[in-house]
């Protein structure tokens, strides 16, 4: 039987080195793969662990997923400070390198495009929980939660407003059969569980232009400032995981 493939990412061409060290998936040092003006972003994994039916009995054991979705990010968290990746959800694996170049020819048109559009952007995560503003604020703490994510979406190429609970990241699909990955709903890794019943205010992802990151940041600390009854989190820079089109990402 053929080892099968794990994809991380999908990326265009780029020239620099990936890092000696980097381990992937299973220990799997990850490689290119070519096809066209496409880079797939690969490492051969064990039959034994990453085919169908193995692959479904370990997503179910949690100590086993954790690692394969910190090796995964690990990867992508690599890409992104040499390139800009369409990262793809933990866990989405191909027969072999032929089924790999089959879903770069197949998906292609809609690659580029999104590769274009994440082009030079990374992703914040932004989250606001708290009670009302102290000292009597004329504001409510919802009005500056969206007044928060009114500025944010401001300097954000594109902005995705999330459920309380849901932390943006994106959702694991286990092995294939015939080169069509599907999902199993898994969460990754990436985002903080809300708890102590306090309101949420905000949460969202933000796709900012690297260059537009530094005041990004800036506005959420003096929002941070102003609002000291907030717990303000702020994640990130992150590969656009929440930008990525279906069925690739979470977006």
């Amino acid at each position: 039987m053929t080892d099968p493939r794990y994809v991380y990412a999908v990326c265009r061409p780029w020239d620099t080195p990936l890092q000696a060290e980097l381990g992937g998936v299973a220990g799997a040092p990850p490689k290119r793969l070519r096809h066209g003006p496409l880079v797939a972003v690969v490492s051969v994994v064990p039959a034994r662990d990453f085919a169908p039916g193995p692959l479904r009995d370990r997503l179910a054991d949690p100590a086993w997923r954790n690692a394969l979705t910190r090796a995964h990010e690990a990867v992508v968290g690599a890409l992104t400070t040499v390139t800009t990746p369409l990262p793809l959800r933990p866990a989405t694996v191909f027969p072999d390198d032929s089924a790999v170049r089959v879903m770069l020819e197949d998906g292609g048109e809609r690659l580029q495009e999104a590769l274009a559009a994440l082009d030079g952007h990374v992703e914040w995560g932004v989250t606001v929980t708290g009670g009302p503003p102290p000292g009597g604020a004329e504001e409510s703490g919802e009005g500056l939660g969206r007044r928060l994510h009114t500025d944010l979406s401001a300097m954000a190429a594109r902005s995705r407003s999330l459920a309380p609970g849901d932390s943006g990241v994106p959702r694991a699909a286990p092995a294939t059969r015939g080169g069509e990955p599907s999902g199993t709903g898994l969460p990754s890794g990436g985002g903080e569980p809300f708890g102590g019943g306090e309101p949420v205010l905000l949460n969202a992802a933000y796709l900012v232009h690297r260059s537009l990151s530094e005041e990004f940041v800036e506005h959420v600390e003096r929002f941070r400032e102003r609002c000291p009854g907030a717990v303000v989190s702020l994640n990130g820079p992150w590969a656009p995981y929440s930008f990525a089109p279906a069925p690739y990402g979470s977006g």
